[in-house]
């Protein structure tokens, strides 16, 4: 057989490293057409000029760019025929991706666990993704439900212990990074590090229709092959789910109001997609301010996140039961630079 029908959950063995395929060079083209995805603005983000004025060469591809490429190129190996994408932690932007660069990816499996249902299992993979030059310039974990080829296989059970938050002492400040000379009037916001408080609950006030073209788009852009997002028969409503990172960069991009200044992703605490997305969904988002850290350089300072995708209201997450509202796409905890 010489095509790739994808892995089931039976075919993942704890501990292999799966090196994945198809290397890819990313360019000026990429930022161009996430921010046509998205209403990215970040300044850091769009202008060489406010880059090299923060001490950074240039202006490096987007974190999510960065995030969704290495992503995608473990969909044919992880969750081709996976049911849903669940959740994410430990993830760590170490260096920059510049224009040029060229990615690829490799995971370890470091979990394993059958549902109940018996049709489907978790698998959770540590994935890392690489440059031409071998260093790693992103690190993270996921878990994904994965459809069963047989169910009668029994797979031994195996699930990881994930640290709640990435500590501060490691998060990375790219090289050459200060914020002293920082631009608050070409950033777009006034808004410094301190002027934050921990609890503080943010409207991002804008929304944006979901389209099904522009998902597509999005997700034939980071190559990411996932059945459920493409195939109308992967599901029982005939529905073509909305790809979580599409999710993620849209929310990110509608948190510019209010902030602004939070210029760069470092770190990834936690991550769950907590409800289906589907094209003609209203995508609203707002940010809790969970902690504020100094960081090894005086200028620039750290900002944990929560980023919340909803169809609702913002500041509501949870019902009495504890669980998610409906209307919640995404809780997404991440730390953020900002200048001091």
């Amino acid at each position: 057989m010489k095509t790739n029908p994808g892995r089931f959950f039976e075919d993942y063995r704890l501990g292999e490293v799966i090196r994945h395929a198809v290397p890819r060079t990313v360019g000026a083209g990429e930022r161009a057409l996430y921010h046509a995805l998205y209403p990215a603005r970040g300044a850091l983000y769009s202008s060489d000029e406010f880059a090299k004025s923060v001490g950074l060469v240039a202006s490096p591809l987007d974190d999510l760019v960065a995030f969704h490429t290495v992503f995608g190129k473990t969909v044919p190996d992880i969750s081709l025929n996976a049911v849903a994408n669940l959740g994410y932690a430990e993830g760590r932007w170490l260096k920059p991706v510049w224009p040029g660069d060229t990615l690829r990816s490799e995971s370890e499996v470091i979990g394993l666990k059958e549902t109940s249902s018996g049709a489907t299992g978790v698998v959770w993979v540590r994935t890392r993704g690489l440059n031409q030059h071998g260093d790693v310039v992103l690190e993270y974990v996921r878990w994904v439900m994965v459809r069963k080829r047989r169910r009668e296989v029994v797979v031994p059970v195996s699930v990881p212990e994930l640290a709640p938050v990435v500590a501060v002492e490691t998060l990375v400040v790219p090289e050459g990074l200060d914020f002293s000379a920082y631009d608050f009037g070409l950033a777009g916001e006034p808004h410094r590090w301190g002027d934050y408080a921990v609890g503080e609950v943010i409207d991002h006030v804008d929304a944006v229709t979901i389209e099904e073209a522009e998902h597509m788009l999005a997700t034939r852009l980071w190559q990411n092959t996932s059945k459920v997002h493409f195939d109308v028969s992967q599901r029982e409503d005939g529905r073509r789910l909305i790809y979580g990172g599409h999710v993620i960069s849209l929310a990110r991009a509608l948190s510019f109001s209010g902030l602004a200044n939070a210029q760069m992703i470092v770190a990834l605490n936690a991550g769950a997609h907590a409800n289906p997305c589907f094209a003609g969904d209203t995508v609203r988002a707002w940010s809790e301010v969970l902690d504020r850290a100094e960081t090894a350089v005086p200028s620039v300072g750290a900002l944990r996140l929560r980023l919340v995708a909803t169809k609702g209201a913002a500041g509501e997450l949870r019902g009495a039961d504890g669980k998610y509202l409906s209307d919640v796409l995404l809780d997404l905890d991440y730390w953020a630079l900002v200048p001091v």
